[in-house]
This record gives structure tokens, sequence and C-alpha cells, in this order.
């Protein structure tokens, strides 16, 4: 890859971690405001809590992607972004475009998931 399409990605992971982190905001302050509107009953307080657990589920998942994002910018500065942490073999063009935090290859991460690194 060349600089013009390195930095090119780096604003579109850059915008990515961006857009993660106003989502995670507005899970969070949705999950402030659940059962503060009245005196809720006992379903609204299951209905709640519920809800609190999956806003909770979904800000593990922000947290995640944007460390995936973090990971994907420092690979840029070490110089080694596209390549296969595992194999060191360049990620096909297209996983890159779909994922462009990916650290594998398709075959090593069917590795990684079936064994672990």
């Amino acid at each position: 890859m060349d600089e013009e399409q390195l930095q090119e990605i780096r604003n579109h992971l850059l915008k990515m971690r961006e857009e993660v982190l106003i989502e995670a905001e507005k899970a969070y302050a949705a999950s402030q405001s659940l059962g503060k509107d009245g005196v809720p009953d006992i379903g609204d307080m299951s209905s709640n809590s519920y809800n609190q657990e999956v806003l909770m589920n979904l800000s593990e998942a922000q947290r995640s992607r944007v460390h995936d994002i973090d990971a994907a910018l420092e690979r840029m500065d070490k110089g080694v972004y596209g390549l296969c942490a595992r194999c060191e073999e360049e990620i096909p063009a297209r996983r890159m475009e779909v994922r462009p935090f990916s650290r594998y290859c398709v075959d090593c991460k069917s590795e990684v998931e079936k064994f672990g690194e």
C-alpha cells in the first residue's frame, strides 16, 4: 500500500472509532435514563433491568471495536498494517476493505478461532 492509501484507511479507521464512541455515549445516556420516568411496576423494573444489561453488553462490544481500531492504527505506525499477525503474509485487500482492522488472514483467523493463539 502506498502512503495515500494508508492515509485514506487511517482516516476511515478514525471515523469508525469516533462513530463507536458516539454510539457508546448514547447507549450510556440511555441506560442512565431507564426507569426514571415515574413509578415503575414490577414489569417495568424487569424490562429496565434487561435493557440495561443489553446496553452494558453493547458497551463491551464497543470497547472491543475501539481496541481493534486502535491496534490497527498502531500496526500502521509500525509499518506492519495489512500483514497477518500469525503467518506474516499480506492480508487480501478485499478482507482489509471489509474489516480494515483485521489482524489475520482468513486461514489464520480460522485457526485462531479453533485453537486459540
